[in-house]
C-alpha cells in the first residue's frame, strides 16, 4: 500500500502541469498619427497589424477630399506602423481627418471604425510663447530656488517640440525632446538639475545648456527646429513694476497671451502667494488689448545703398517683405529688398535702387505695414535720414542739464545740434572732469543708428521711463537710455561732450546758483541754456526751466531759450561796484544796452542774493537800438541797501515774441 501511494505522488509531481494558452480578444486602436511630409502621414497602432488589412488603401479615407491613399505600406521594422501616401499635397496649418476602417491585428481582431486628425504643421511666430520667466528665484517664496521658463501653446494645433531650442546672444540650448504640447497647454523648461525640484509643483522638462537668466535684463529666444524665431522676450527688471518684487523670489508673468509682442505694458510680477505659477495659468492673466499703431522711430544710413529702420515694437515679419510698403522721396522710390531682423523684428534692413547723396536729407514713408497683432502703422510713419558727418568742436552743445533730480528721479543731459551736419550719436561721448581736472568717466551713446539732425535735440539718461513720467516731452523717442551716466553733483559739476578722437565738442562747468534766485527748492528743476550760440561757460546764458513747462523740457526747445539771430544784443553795467553816498564817485550804476533791432520792450529788476526783488527799475519800457538806464543804489522805498552783492536782471522782448534775459552782478557799498 505504501508503495502505491509513493508511486502516485511521484507521478503527480513528475508530470508537468498543462495550462491554457492566452487568447487575444482586444482589437487594435490608433496610438498616434503624425504628418511627415506634404502628402505623407504615418499612423502608429497600439499593436502589430495584419499586413493585408494594413496595406489596403480602401481602409483609409481622407475626409476632406473623400480620396483614399495611392500607396500604403506597413513598416518593415515596426509592424505597428503604417505609411500612407496621398496623390494630392496637404495645405499647411489645416486640420485633416482620416477615417480608418477594417484594420485587424495578428489575431484577426478588427478595430472599431475610427476618425483621427492630423495637420501639416509649419511653425509660425507666436504659435508658442514664453509667458512666464523665473529669472531671480532668491529669496524663495514657495517655488524652488531654480531658474526656469514657461511655454504656452496659443495655436489651435498640437505641436511636437522635438528639436526646439532656447537661445540667447551667447548661444543655444540643446534640443527639446519629442513631446506633444496641446493647444492652450503649458510646460516648464529648466536645466537637468532642476527637474526633480520642480516636479512636485509642475510639469517640467529639461534641456542641456539651459540659458542662464540675468536678474536685471536679458533677451530670451524660442527657436523652431529650422532655426526660425517663434517668440522672443527682451525683459528688464523694470517689468516687475514693484521695487520689492524685483529684489527676487517672484516671476515675471505675461498679462495677455494674445498680445505677445508688447513688452513692458504686457508684463508684470506674479501676484500668486508662492511667487509664481509654473505650468499654470498666470496669476495676472487678463485681457490687455494693444490697439496702438506702431511707429517708425528712426532710420540710419548704413551706407549709400543700405538703410536700417527702427520701429517702437515688433512688426509683422512676413508682411514686411513686401517692398511696396516703403517709399523714399527725392526720386529713390521703393527699395529692392527688405530684410526683417530677428529675433524681435523691430528692425529692418532695406536695399535701395539708387545711391543717396551726402549733405542731403531724405524722407522714408511706410504705409500699410502692421505690427505682430495687425495694428497698422498710421501717423508716425515718416522719418528723415541721410549720410552722417563727423562732429567738430561746437557742432553740438550741452543744452540742458538735470543734475539735481527728485528723490526718486534720475539725471539727464540734453544735446543740441547747432550745425548743418547730420551727426551719428555713436560719434559723441558724454564725460566729466575728475578732481585733477582731467576728462574722466567717458560714456558712449549706444551704436544703434541714432542720427542727430540740424536743430534737433537728444536727451541721454539712465532711465527714460522716469524722465517721461516726470516731464512732458513732444519727442519722447529722442530720450535715449544709457547704462550709466557720469556723476553730476547737486551743487556743482561739469558736463563734457567728446568726439571719437577725444576732442572736446562742448563743456559746461555748472553751479547750482546759476538757477533763478527766487527758487528755494531746486530739486527736480533742470538748468536750460538760453542761447545755444552763446558762451557755454557764461552763467548768464543759463536759467532754470520754467514752471509752466514742468521745470524741464527734455528733447524739446528750452522754455528759456532765445535765438541769437533774431534777438542780438548786449547788456553791460558800469561800474561793477557803487557806493551811493553822494560823494560824486561811483554813486550811480549805468546799465548800457545794444540791440540789433529797434522796438524792444525791457523789464529791469534788482534782486538780493536771497532772490527777493529790492528794486523795480523798468517795467515794459520801450527801448531803442542803443541806450542806457541808471540805478542810484536805492530800493523801492528809496532807502539805502545794505552792503553786499545784488543781481540786475534784465528781460528783453522783441516784436517777434523772442525773449532774451541778462543777469549782471553788482556790488553795493553803503
Amino acid at each position: 500500500m505504501k508503495t502505491l501511494i509513493l508511486f502516485y505522488l511521484t507521478f503527480i509531481f513528475a508530470v508537468p502541469a498543462f495550462s491554457k494558452s492566452v487568447v487575444d480578444t482586444i482589437p487594435p486602436s490608433i496610438d498616434t498619427i503624425i504628418n511627415i511630409g506634404v502628402n505623407q502621414t504615418d499612423i502608429f497602432f497600439t499593436e502589430p497589424i495584419e499586413q493585408s488589412s494594413a496595406e489596403n488603401p480602401q481602409h483609409y479615407r481622407l475626409f476632406q477630399s473623400g480620396n483614399n491613399p495611392t500607396y500604403v505600406i506597413r513598416d518593415n521594422s515596426n509592424p505597428a506602423l503604417v505609411h500612407l501616401v496621398f496623390a494630392d499635397s496637404f495645405s499647411e496649418r489645416v486640420n485633416y481627418d482620416v477615417a480608418v476602417t477594417g484594420i485587424s491585428d495578428l489575431s484577426s481582431n478588427i478595430m472599431n471604425d475610427t476618425m483621427v486628425k492630423f495637420v501639416l504643421y509649419k511653425a509660425m511666430p507666436y504659435d508658442i510663447v514664453i509667458d512666464e520667466i523665473m529669472a531671480d528665484p532668491t529669496p524663495v517664496n514657495g517655488i524652488p530656488d531654480v531658474e526656469w521658463l514657461e511655454l504656452r501653446n496659443i495655436s489651435p494645433f498640437e505641436i511636437n517640440l522635438s528639436g526646439w531650442r532656447l537661445a540667447k546672444s551667447t548661444g543655444k540650448s540643446g534640443p527639446i525632446r519629442s513631446l506633444i504640447l496641446k493647444p492652450d497647454s503649458l510646460l516648464v523648461i529648466c536645466s537637468s538639475g532642476s527637474v526633480a525640484e520642480l516636479s512636485p509643483f509642475c510639469n517640467a522638462i529639461s534641456v542641456t545648456s539651459f540659458p542662464s537668466l540675468s536678474n536685471t535684463e536679458d533677451l530670451i529666444i524660442l527657436l523652431s527646429p529650422d532655426g526660425k524665431t517663434i517668440h522672443a522676450v527682451n525683459y528688464t527688471d523694470d517689468w516687475y513694476k514693484n521695487e520689492y518684487k524685483k529684489q527676487g523670489g517672484w516671476s515675471l508673468e505675461m498679462i495677455d497671451i494674445n498680445n505677445p509682442c508688447t513688452g513692458f505694458e504686457n508684463w508684470s510680477s506674479s501676484i500668486h502667494f508662492t511667487g509664481a505659477t509654473p505650468a499654470k495659468v498666470n496669476s495676472i492673466d487678463a485681457m490687455n488689448i494693444d490697439e496702438s499703431s506702431p511707429k517708425l522711430l528712426r532710420v540710419f544710413a548704413i551706407d549709400s545703398l543700405h538703410l536700417e529702420l527702427y520701429f517702437n515694437e515688433p512688426m509683422d515679419s512676413i508682411e514686411a517683405l513686401n517692398v511696396n510698403h516703403f517709399h523714399i522721396d527725392q526720386g529713390i522710390g521703393s527699395p529692392i529688398s527688405v530684410l526683417p531682423e530677428a529675433p524681435l523684428f523691430d528692425r529692418m534692413q532695406i536695399t535701395l535702387p539708387a545711391s543717396i547723396l551726402r549733405n542731403k536729407i531724405y524722407n522714408i514713408t511706410v504705409n500699410g505695414l502692421k505690427d505682430c497683432i495687425s495694428n497698422e502703422i498710421a501717423i508716425y510713419n515718416t522719418v528723415r535720414f541721410g549720410i552722417d558727418e563727423y562732429p567738430d568742436s561746437f557742432d553740438v552743445v550741452v543744452n540742458e542739464i538735470l543734475f539735481n533730480p527728485k528723490n526718486d528721479g534720475v539725471d539727464y543731459v540734453e544735446i543740441y545740434n547747432r550745425s548743418d551736419k547730420i551727426i551719428n550719436l555713436k560719434n559723441i561721448h558724454v564725460a566729466n572732469l575728475n578732481s585733477s581736472g582731467l576728462i574722466d568717466n567717458i560714456v558712449s551713446i549706444p551704436d544703434v543708428g541714432y542720427l542727430l539732425f540740424p536743430e534737433e535735440y537728444i536727451v541721454v539718461t539712465t532711465n527714460p521711463t522716469i524722465i517721461k513720467r516726470d516731464y512732458i516731452s513732444n519727442h519722447p523717442e529722442n530720450i535715449i537710455q544709457l547704462s550709466v551716466l557720469p556723476s553730476f553733483n547737486d551743487d556743482e559739476g561739469n558736463v563734457v561732450l567728446l568726439n571719437e578722437q577725444g576732442s572736446v565738442l562742448d563743456m559746461v562747468s555748472y553751479k547750482d546758483d546759476w538757477h533763478f534766485k527766487l527758487i528755494n527748492d531746486k530739486e527736480g528743476i533742470s538748468l536750460e541754456r538760453i542761447d545755444y550760440n552763446g558762451n557755454s561757460q557764461d552763467e548768464n546764458n543759463w536759467h532754470s526751466a520754467s514752471a509752466t513747462t514742468g521745470f524741464g523740457t527734455p528733447a524739446d526747445r528750452n522754455s528759456q531759450s532765445t535765438e541769437n539771430e533774431l534777438l542780438k544784443g548786449e547788456v553791460n553795467i558800469s561800474p561793477k561796484i557803487i557806493s551811493p553816498d553822494n560823494d560824486g564817485r561811483d554813486d550811480v550804476a549805468t546799465i548800457y544796452y545794444t540791440f540789433a533791432e529797434p522796438g524792444n520792450i525791457v523789464n529791469i529788476s534788482v534782486y538780493d542774493l536771497l532772490g527777493r526783488v529790492v528794486k523795480h527799475l523798468q517795467t515794459n519800457s520801450l527801448c531803442g537800438i542803443t541806450g542806457y538806464y541808471r540805478w542810484d543804489g536805492l530800493n523801492d522805498a528809496n532807502k539805502k541797501l545794505i552792503s553786499g552783492n545784488y543781481i540786475i536782471y534784465t528781460e528783453v522782448l522783441n516784436l517777434k515774441g523772442r525773449v532774451r534775459k541778462f543777469k549782471n552782478i553788482i556790488a553795493v557799498k553803503s
